[in-house]
């Protein structure tokens, strides 16, 4: 078996490569794209240098962790725990805070509601009629804290 694929030369990597990168389809997590492109780049180096198959094996198991490492560092979330291109995907709550909404309905006993583009949010604060202007000062799971602005 090994024969077959040593004898299939650049192409068994430019294989490999491609079925790694396939897998990622089957089972995503952002691993198996590195080591697929690690074997599309050890098939590159085959086809330029014709190396024995030996010598391109120890040059993909030097790839490999280097294409993973600089993917993970390509796609790092920032240190603030947000994602580099959409900051607020999955908490589209706290992009709310510090925004100035007018009450849909009006405060009382400490609850009430306030319109934010197509949705009605609950919100806690102190007592405020309805039409009164409010100011987001936090998020409590999916109910926003106002105060009067």
């Amino acid at each position: 078996m090994l024969a077959y694929f040593s004898g299939l030369g650049p192409w068994a990597w430019v294989i490999a490569g491609v079925a790694l990168m396939g897998l990622e389809l089957l089972v995503p997590g952002g691993f198996l794209i590195w080591l697929g492109l690690a074997a599309l780049a050890t098939g590159l180096v085959v086809a330029v240098t014709d190396l024995p198959w030996q010598a391109a094996l120890l040059l993909f198991v030097a790839l490999a962790p280097a294409f993973v490492l600089a993917g993970r560092r390509l796609l790092r979330d920032r240190p603030d725990g947000t994602a580099r291109d959409v900051p607020h995907l999955n908490h589209r709550a706290r992009a709310l805070v510090g925004r100035v909404f007018t009450l849909e309905a009006p405060i009382a006993n400490g609850e009430g509601r306030v319109r934010v583009d197509d949705s009605s949010w609950r919100v806690l604060g102190p007592d405020l009629p309805g039409g009164a202007r409010v100011r987001v000062v936090r998020v409590e799971g999916a109910t926003l804290v106002v105060e009067g602005a």
